[in-house]
This record gives C-alpha cells, structure tokens and sequence, in this order.
C-alpha cells in the first residue's frame, strides 16, 4: 500500500497506460481521480475500482480548457480533501513529415500535449502548496529527447514538457513538490495497436529486452515516483523503453 490515503488524479486516465495507472494506484491504496474526455470508458473504469474495494470518481475534461482543468482540481478536493498526484499521461499524436504537417494537426498536438500539461499542472499545484507536498509526473517520451521521423509535433511537445519539468522541478522542490517525467519507449497501446506486426518484431528486435513495453511498464515507473521512495528525485526524466535509446 504504498500510496494509502493519498489522492491522484490521473489525466488521459481511461485507456492504455493511463488505465493501467488508475488501477495500479487504487490497488496501493491511492483515492484517484479517473480524469478523461472519453466518458463512457472513464465512468466504468471507476466504477470497476470501487467495485474492487477502491475509492475513484470519474471527470470528463478537455486538457486544452483552463476553466475544465481547475474545476477538474476543485472536485478533486472537495471529494476526497487534497490532491497528493498528479500524473500528466495524456496525449495524442498527428503524425506527419515536415513537408506535409498540417497547422491543424500542430495545434492540436501542441494544444494537447504541452498546453494541457501547463494547464493540469497550473490547477492542481496550489492546493499542493497549501500542503507542502506534492508529485507532479508527466508523460515525456524518448521522442522527446532523440527526435523521430514524421512526428515533428510530437516530438516537440515532449521535449517541452521536460523543459518544464526540470523549470518546476527547480521552482517547486522548495516547496515540498517533487517533479519528474517518464519517457517511454514503444509501449502497446490503442495508439500502437494499428502498427503492423512486421514493424512490432522490428522493433523488439531492437530492443535490448527483446520485447516491446506494456502499459504497466510504464504504471509502476510512475507509481515508484509517486511513492516516498522516491521522495529524493527531483527533476529526472526516467526511461522506459527496455534500453531501446541505450
């Protein structure tokens, strides 16, 4: 139980590595926020925590809304009386060469990715002032930190949350409030799930673990962040991806 009686919410909660987050913390005894703009999968997840002992509640939101995200924070209090985490996990992308990116597909993947984050981060934090304590953990990604092919957006809005997870790290460790990122390598979620198999072997191959990730992977390198084991790491940007970027 190594995080009982804490509250998280959990951002892009619903699905994938957020799912797995959700359930992961509830089992240690975490109260969680199932924060997601996909109501019908958000309401039952939370409903099938509770159904195993655990405390949630679900909250449709946009990430992009300021006005969302600080009333996403509010309710978060006022059920459960402060907020201990906040893992930034979702995403999207909109994939596409240079030459070809739409303005479109830029905005939304900046308006998601960076912006939501700035935003999620920005509700929650002063309520974690007012404690003292605070973990703030945000989905980077090693795109983020070596570029790729095609995902000039993505990979932008990654290194920019590390930009402002080591700035918050610096402003908020006074304060009580550690701040981390987790950047994840290949990981098999709804968002992968259309890759096709010659493309998954290739990049097992690759992989020095011979396997691509799974979203619990990613699950408890956030849950070990959260917890007061690592109440000393401050700052880091940890990777998950089987030593793929080794």
């Amino acid at each position: 139980m190594r995080l009982k009686d804490k509250v998280a919410i959990v951002t892009g909660g619903a699905r994938g590595i957020g799912r797995e987050t959700c359930l992961l913390f509830a089992r240690e005894g975490a109260k969680v926020v199932v924060a997601d703009f996909d109501l019908e999968a958000g309401q039952a997840l939370a409903e099938e925590i509770g159904s195993r002992g655990g405390e949630a509640f679900f909250y449709q939101v946009d990430v992009r809304d300021p006005e969302g995200t600080r009333d996403m924070a509010k309710q978060a209090v006022d059920k459960f009386g402060r907020i201990d985490i906040l893992i930034n996990n979702a995403g999207i992308t909109r994939d596409g060469f240079l030459s070809k990116i739409s303005k479109e597909n830029w905005d939304q993947v900046v308006a998601v990715n960076l912006t939501g984050v700035f935003n999620c981060t920005q509700a929650a934090v002063n309520y974690m002032l007012e404690q003292g304590y605070g973990r703030i953990i945000t989905a980077s990604s090693v795109v983020g930190v070596y570029g790729n092919m095609g995902q000039t957006n993505y990979a932008a809005t990654k290194a920019g949350v590390i930009g402002m997870t080591k700035s918050w790290a610096k402003e908020l460790g006074p304060k009580g409030i550690t701040v981390n990122a987790v950047a994840p390598g290949f990981i098999m979620t709804d968002m992968t799930a259309k890759v096709p198999e010659k493309v998954l072997n290739m990049m097992a191959d690759k992989t020095p673990l011979g396997r691509v990730g799974q979203p619990r992977d990613v699950a408890l390198a956030y849950l070990f962040l959260a917890s007061d084991e690592a109440s000393f790491i401050n700052g880091v940007v940890l990777s998950v991806d089987g030593g793929l970027t080794i």
